[in-house]
């Protein structure tokens, strides 16, 4: 018997193999080609999440989810799953604007809202007076030796500093991670300041012009007044006291010596009224029921976002921000959105459906920050204990050479084998990390401690770009990707044991969560689909990190760090840039409903 064992193992497993790959001929290039030219195309216009192009790519993927005999796994028996989310902001009507005292042309001067000055998509919303000061830059950087607050009392006062940093407008300056337009006003409001004012220096912006009115994709208040204005009148004003902006910005730059100063008995009467604009938009699901009865309890997921930037501009996520054009996503994610489908269509091909019952799940809101999976976690159609993995395919477009990432091998030991049996012919060149967590869905369904895998050909010149479009797909190496994803659900569909989680240790950067453009990390995946400005939530911790260390874990909110506040995920990402390896810091969660402090020792990011 022990020597016909490893002959019968042989052909069970060349049966089981054959048996997965009877219906992979479902999968074809050209069905394929026809759902990412549909989903690419300008009449979609960029499917940006909650839009009509959003809209008509979901109807398009319930329609076929139907045709393919999935059951609908929405709300009130749909495919949709709704939800409601911040897609814009507009200025409301009471915005205005005056400077008073000796120093001031005439006594007193008001200004004309989007012309002289705009608020700021970030800023908070009320009536704010006090004293006028000039901070600088208003950066407070250690790391790099410089201060503009250093010296500088500016509680209870209003704040005008300049765009940039000491190095210009330098994509390569180390004052980058200090200098965005959030860090100024967190810093500004976390010195006391009542409101502050960011104006263009003529160094860096030879025109004098006001920022448009735009959010970054948290659309979360910043805790603090911010405006951008026009640079003239204030720089009227120093011209009163011999100064010049102009010399200012060449002072600081050549000696990296701050230079602030306070205005007198300039007063500055401020208010701001920013509104939300809110929409809905939909998860599309539909599922396959299961025939085995110990097994149909348990769901597989698999799923893949529909959504991308729509027609990009500033705060969309574009790297071509200056440009307004539809951002075709064809790769990103139109490609995994049409793997999708082919999965469906394969699956409600085989007659019965074997053994769990397979959910597949269209997200949309991943482009703003996973906001779909992060509904769906906290949403489930299903109770969480019951879904015994989450299969993600975005951007698997683009192959070349033969090879394929895929994220999350470490979170089941039964990976392992079910990716090397499937591609015994060296189909792939894979390139396999460990870490659940990564840029993408699948990252919600590991920090809820669930067996992931993440499928992904890599970025490119086109990526978040106008230029991401149909005729540039791999759609041969399209095809082979679904075929193999097929091939590995369908056997986990019938594996007699549910696959074992296993929390991993990361072995490669972070290519997305706390520690990007920093220096150190404290070992977090932030939620990024976090609501409200009452703390940053915690999607999920990393093995032996600081945060683990120190107890942290997945659903705690951080509201302190470091002795300042922690408003939302861009308070916590500015508190990074001013940390350094080995520093102790006190965090302050609330956990439950109630409070608990922890002190971390931060880690340097590897």
């Amino acid at each position: 018997m022990s020597r016909l064992a490893p002959g019968l193992f042989t052909l069970l497993a060349i049966f089981c193999f054959t048996a997965h790959t009877q219906t992979t001929r479902d999968i074809t290039v050209s069905d394929l080609q026809t759902h990412i030219k549909f989903l690419a195309s300008e009449e979609l216009e960029g499917r940006g999440t909650g839009t009509e192009g959003n809209r008509r790519a979901a109807e398009y993927i319930a329609g076929l989810m139907e045709k393919y005999g999935l059951h609908p796994a929405g709300d009130n028996g749909t495919y949709f799953q709704s939800f409601e989310f911040v897609s814009s902001v507009k200025l409301g009507s009471d915005n205005s604007l005056a400077f008073e005292g000796p120093e001031v042309p005439g006594g007193k001067l008001e200004f004309s809202v989007d012309e002289d000055y705009r608020p700021f998509g970030f800023s908070s919303s009320g009536e704010v007076a006090g004293p006028l000061v000039f901070a600088g830059y208003g950066i407070s950087s250690p790391d790099n030796k410089y201060d503009d607050y250093k010296d500088l009392d500016v509680s209870g006062k209003i704040v005008v500093v300049l765009r940039f940093s000491p190095d210009g407008n330098d994509p390569h300056s180390p004052f980058n991670a200090t200098s965005s337009f959030r860090n100024k006003a967190r810093v500004a409001r976390d010195k006391g300041a009542k409101g502050i004012i960011i104006i263009p220096g003529p160094a860096d912006e030879p025109e004098d012009q006001i920022v448009k009115l735009s959010t970054d994709r948290s659309f979360e208040s910043s805790g603090i007044v911010a405006i951008s204005m026009k640079r003239a009148p204030f720089e009227s004003m120093l011209t009163a006291r011999n100064l010049s902006l102009r010399a200012i910005q060449d002072s600081i730059k050549s000696t990296r010596a701050p230079l602030s100063v306070d205005m007198g008995k300039t007063t500055v009467r401020l208010e701001t009224e920013i509104t939300q604009i809110k929409s809905r938009t939909a998860n599309v699901l539909g599922r396959l029921e299961g025939e085995n009865p110990q097994l149909k309890d348990q769901i597989i997921i698999v799923g893949a976002h529909m959504d991308h930037l729509g027609t990009g501009g500033p705060g969309s996520g574009s790297l071509q921000p200056d440009t307004v054009a539809v951002h075709h996503g064809a790769d990103d994610n139109a490609s995994g959105t049409a793997g999708l489908l082919e999965l469906a269509e394969a699956f409600g091909a085989r007659k019965p459906v074997e053994g769990r019952t397979i959910l597949f799940i269209s997200f949309t809101g991943e482009e703003l920050g996973t906001l779909g999976s992060g509904y769906y976690v906290n949403h489930p159609v299903y109770p969480l204990e019951r879904t015994v993995a989450m299969l993600n395919m975005d951007m698997i477009g683009r192959l070349d050479n033969r090879s394929l990432t895929v994220y999350g091998t470490g979170s089941s030991p039964v990976w392992s084998r079910m990716l090397s049996a499937y591609d015994s012919d060296s189909t792939f060149v894979l390139r396999t990390i460990p870490d659940g967590f990564g840029p993408s869905d699948q990252a919600e369904f590991y920090g809820k401690e669930m067996p992931v895998l993440h499928f992904f050909t890599g970025t490119h010149d086109d990526y978040h770009r106008p230029s991401d479009t149909w005729d540039k797909i791999n759609y041969d190496g399209t095809q082979k990707i679904a075929r193999y994803i097929y091939n590995i659900v369908s056997d986990l569909d019938t594996l007699a044991v549910r696959p074992v989680y296993v929390k991993t240790q990361s072995s490669a950067p972070m290519a997305s969560g706390d520690s990007r453009g920093f220096s150190v990390t404290l070992g977090i995946i932030p939620d990024y689909g976090g609501e409200g400005s009452n703390g940053m939530k915690i999607s999920g911790v990393r093995p032996k990190g600081p945060a683990e260390r120190s107890g942290l874990k997945s659903g705690d909110i951080i509201v302190m760090m470091a002795g300042k506040k922690v408003m939302n995920i861009y308070d916590y990402m500015g508190l990074l840039g001013e940390l350094k390896a080995g520093d102790q810091v006190e965090v302050e969660v609330m956990r439950d409903g109630k409070p608990l402090k922890v002190t971390a020792t931060m880690d340097k990011r590897k």
